[in-house]
């Protein structure tokens, strides 16, 4: 086929490898057809007028005509063919030839390693960040296996983007977005520019066909893109099928007006179903909120059991802590008795025995390895008491706090009853309130009833003056007619009249209803509150019983540390009495040279004497005293350390 070829021409790569023909050769007589736009691009050399165009722009302009001439005539061929389009049907081909051309037209080189790269599946790649629904047609791509090239997995993305019908949708996306598309092409590509925007806009009208295309078994590595020009050339018959095209085309119309008002209307009803959701979850929330008040509620009635049942289970405790101390002390006061005494017979064998000093000394000392033994048993069940003592402390103190807890309780259900009774004052200004308005309502309705009446009567007047009139028109029927006319109109407004007053009154009635209910409501509620009172005195009772329990526990308790204070008293003395009996050791006169408060020599001037209380040796100055001991009734010399304590205790003792 020799002559002119129409085509975008394209030079020779920089690795020597050429790109493919962008059309195929056709013979140099293909008219312009002027309705389609489409021109014949002349040579660089040629002139073409007073001012060059810019070939990117001539470009451009090829490719939106082809794009209209490809779109057109799918659409027309398919809606002839009346079926499911096939990726064998020629029209279709052509159409992802053109599509694939558009999406080229201006595409930066990306270099690589080896060689240049300059693919679209880059920017449709975007796609799937601009638009989630793309998603799945990205997945599906990547998951294709016979697709080894970027290239192939641009045009299976172009021929699923056809069949869900989303094309348009997906390329509008990518357009709007010229900032991440100018990192893919140039600044004169056909994406960049408003052709692109054409062409989408064109692509809208591809949601009219039905295709089913096959991907997988389809080689879209290595198909060559050429554009055939053959099937838009127009023979003098597609002339006269222009009514035909014309009817097309308004259908098409209609069909997109169609579809846009289904959109309008899945919008609408998207919004509704978004409004009832969010009902819906209001009402749940409301339920929720009244499910928890009553949860509250009951948590708060549980609690009150709670706390009744703590506070008897407390009594319960301290009584029988009160049982277990009372015991213990009764044993050890037993005991203390019981060592009194063995202590007394203790002393009085002492004096006997040292009364026979020189007989009975071997007698002594084994008597002595006895009490050294007795003194040890002593001393563990003197460790064993204080232990008691201090564990009965703990006690005591525990019951303090816990009375303290169950009074801060009470405080916090007196401050809720006085949440409680403010509320009941406030509705119960709220019912005087509504009772007010119902005896104006009443009084209102009472105005009404009167009204009707009157107007009854003035009906039965009108009715009893019409029969008058009736038997006088009998004779002046022509000058009566008129006034008779009047009368009706009169009846007709004052029946409006009457049929208005009956609507007031059932509104009114309706209104008094409501109130009523309103009232009812409110009478349950302040029934409830009366409840709550009586529950709120019920507590209070059992508050006071509690407290009075708590004066009785603790007036108990302030006679326990009595008799606690006394044993300690007492134990201090059997302490006291083993110093004392520790300290027994009659000393020897050989072995004291000096006094042991004053620490002088003895001498012929100062003489030793004994101590009867602890056996120590002093001076006179420091055993000048002399008092009665368990030992002996008589007063008898103590040293004044001695004395000293003898005196505090006896003090001590005294009430």
């Amino acid at each position: 086929m020799g002559g002119d070829c129409l085509g975008l021409g394209g030079s020779r790569g920089r690795h020597g490898n050429a790109p493919p023909p962008l059309f195929r050769p056709i013979p140099a007589r293909v008219l312009r057809h002027s309705g389609r736009g489409l021109e014949v691009p002349r040579r660089p050399g040629a002139r073409t007028g007073p001012a060059t165009k810019d070939p990117t722009a001539v470009e451009r302009a090829n490719l939106l005509n082809m794009a209209k001439l490809s779109i057109k005539g799918l659409i027309e061929s398919a809606l002839s063919f009346g079926r499911t389009l096939d990726s064998d049907y020629p029209p279709l081909q052509q159409f992802f030839v053109v599509m694939e051309h558009c999406l080229k037209h201006g595409l930066k080189v990306r270099k690589s390693f080896l060689s240049y790269n300059k693919t679209i599946w880059g920017p449709l790649e975007l796609v799937e960040k601009l638009y989630p629904e793309a998603e799945e047609i990205g997945a599906s791509v990547r998951d294709l296996p016979g697709l080894k090239t970027p290239l192939g997995r641009a045009r299976a993305w172009l021929r699923l983007a056809l069949m869900q019908k989303k094309m348009a949708d997906y390329l509008r996306c990518l357009i709007i977005q010229r900032d991440l598309l100018s990192e893919f092409y140039e600044y004169h590509a056909l994406m960049m520019e408003e052709e692109g925007a054409v062409i989408v806009g064109l692509l809208v009208g591809l949601n009219v066909i039905d295709a089913n295309l096959c991907v997988k078994g389809e080689d879209l590595d290595s198909q060559v893109g050429v554009i055939d020009f053959s099937m838009y050339l127009k023979n003098e018959e597609d002339i006269g099928n222009k009514e035909r095209n014309v009817q097309i085309a308004a259908i098409l119309d209609q069909k997109n007006y169609v579809e846009e008002l289904n959109r309008q209307l899945n919008s609408t009803v998207s919004s509704l179903h978004s409004r009832v959701d969010s009902l819906e979850k209001s009402n749940t929330k409301l339920i929720e909120e009244l499910a928890i008040a009553k949860n509250n509620i009951i948590k708060l009635q549980e609690e009150n059991h709670q706390l009744r049942s703590e506070n008897k289970l407390i009594l319960m405790k301290t009584q029988q802590h009160l049982e277990v101390t009372k015991v213990d002390v009764e044993t050890e006061l037993q005991t203390y008795k019981h060592s009194r005494q063995g202590l007394d017979e203790m002393y009085n064998e002492a004096r006997r025995q040292l009364r026979d000093e020189s007989q009975l000394r071997q007698d002594v000392e084994n008597e002595l390895a006895v009490q050294v033994s007795m003194k040890h048993e002593i001393e563990l069940a003197m460790k064993l008491l204080e232990k008691d003592i201090h564990e009965k402390q703990d006690t005591l103190i525990g019951l303090r706090q816990q009375l303290e807890e169950v009074k801060a309780i009470n405080i916090e259900m007196y401050q809720k009853l006085q949440g409680s009774e403010d509320g009941l004052k406030e509705k119960n200004e709220i019912i005087a309130r509504l009772e007010e308005k119902t005896n104006k309502i009443t009084a209102a309705m009472r105005q009404l009833e009167q009204r009707l009446q009157q107007a009854e009567k003035a009906q039965m007047e009108a009715e009893d003056e019409d029969e008058k009139y009736l038997q006088e028109c009998l004779s002046k029927s022509d000058s009566l007619q008129k006034q008779i006319s009047q009368k009706e109109k009169q009846l007709v407004q004052l029946e409006t009249d009457l049929k208005i007053e009956k609507e007031w009154r059932q509104t009114l009635q309706e209104d008094l209803q409501k109130e009523k209910d309103a009232l009812s409501h409110l009478r349950n509620e302040t029934q409830q509150i009366v409840s709550l009172k009586k529950e709120f005195l019920n507590l209070q009772d059992e508050n006071q019983q509690l407290k009075k329990i708590y004066h009785e526990q603790e007036q108990a308790l302030q006679e326990l540390g009595n008799k606690l204070s006394e044993s300690k008293l007492k134990i201090e003395d059997i302490k006291e009495a083993n110093k004392a009996l520790q300290g027994l050791v009659w000393l020897k006169d050989k072995e004291a040279t000096h006094c042991k408060l004053c620490e002088k020599e003895f001498s012929l001037s100062k003489r030793k004497h004994h101590c009867r209380n602890c056996g120590e040796i002093f001076c006179n100055a420091c055993s000048d005293n002399e008092l009665p001991l368990p030992s002996s009734p008589k007063p008898v010399r103590v040293c004044d350390s001695c004395h000293a304590l003898l005196i505090q205790r006896c003090s001590s003792n005294l009430p």
